[in-house]
């Protein structure tokens, strides 16, 4: 046990002080938990990687979670901030086009951004992986939320941003932000202020549901009370924070019902949502790369953002 807590300290000390020179040579990493993460168990199957030089971290490489920092630049900063949760089935992180790239787009216009390295789901590291992804994104939204001021942001305009099933998490904690699934005395609230959804995975449901995320999330048999406390369209209420979203008709891993019907229970509550449909561009395009009309999204984003004011300090 002893030398479990140990591992787990060199680790946590190791990603809060390295520089990542795979995403920026001036990123900052920045250590969710200093080593004290809740549930967490050791297995020799599992080592950290702070270089993310490449497009994918496999899960095995994730242990302690991490915030990459983005800073606005100073004289465009807005004060709005995005936490990006890279998709990957809750399997891995497609941490670079859907990390990076997106960080540094969200810089270009005045937004403070942090992409987050969260643990994916797996028994062998976590005493209960279907909240260990919740841990990590509830956590980040407190520490960025108590650090605002020291690093220059709008306590009130912090998001959420994910991709595929990053889309799930970030949904999730638009939706069970205040289930507690840690023991903290952080009193900060994790309710994000808006919510960026991007070919999200919404669903549990099986009709609609991406089942790669929802098996890596929920085992091969979950009981129906946890198939819809994390079929998020189930979950929306008053406080759910309003969201953008993007998705393709054509997208053959995540049916564009799972946007539908979260856009259509957003609105059913009167919460702001607005939903980007587009006929081609299937899965994982990231930031966009064709010539189609699904890679415009981020200009719309960038206006619904301006029309929120976010974009304006």
């Amino acid at each position: 046990m002893m030398v479990s807590k140990l591992k787990l300290t060199m680790l946590a000390f190791i990603c809060l002080m390295t520089i990542s020179g795979g995403l920026s040579a001036q990123t900052k990493v920045i250590d969710l938990w200093n080593g004290k993460i809740p549930g967490a168990k050791y297995s020799n199957h599992f080592k950290q990687m702070v270089d993310t030089a490449a497009g994918w971290v496999d899960k095995h490489s994730i242990v302690n979670p991490c915030l990459y920092f983005y800073p606005a630049p100073v004289a465009k900063a807005s004060g709005a901030a995005v936490i990006i949760c890279p998709g990957g089935a809750y399997g891995g992180l497609a941490i670079k086009h859907e990390g990076e790239q997106v960080a540094k787009w969200l810089n270009r216009l005045g937004v403070t951004a942090f992409v987050l390295k969260y643990r994916l789901p797996d028994d062998s590291i976590m005493e209960n992986k279907t909240i260990g992804p919740m841990q990590d994104g509830q956590r980040a939204i407190r520490l960025v939320r108590s650090h605002a001021k020291e690093w220059g942001i709008n306590p009130a305009k912090i998001g959420i941003m994910g991709f595929s099933a990053g889309g799930h998490l970030a949904a999730t904690l638009s939706t069970l932000y205040n289930d507690k699934v840690y023991e903290s005395d952080d009193q900060m609230s994790a309710r994000p202020d808006f919510s960026i959804l991007i070919y999200p995975v919404i669903s549990m449901n099986g009709d609609i549901t991406h089942w790669g995320s929802r098996i890596n999330l929920l085992g091969n048999s979950p009981t129906q009370e946890m198939v819809k406390h994390y079929s998020n369209e189930l979950q929306v209420n008053d406080k759910t924070p309003p969201a953008f979203m993007v998705h393709s008709l054509d997208d053959d891993a995540v049916p564009v019902q799972n946007s539908i019907n979260y856009a259509l229970a957003l609105h059913k509550a009167n919460i702001s949502c607005e939903l980007h449909l587009y006929p081609t561009g299937k899965h994982g395009y990231g930031m966009g790369k064709s010539t189609d009309t699904e890679s415009s999204w981020p200009e719309t984003c960038r206006k619904w953002m301006e029309v929120r004011g976010l974009l304006v300090k």
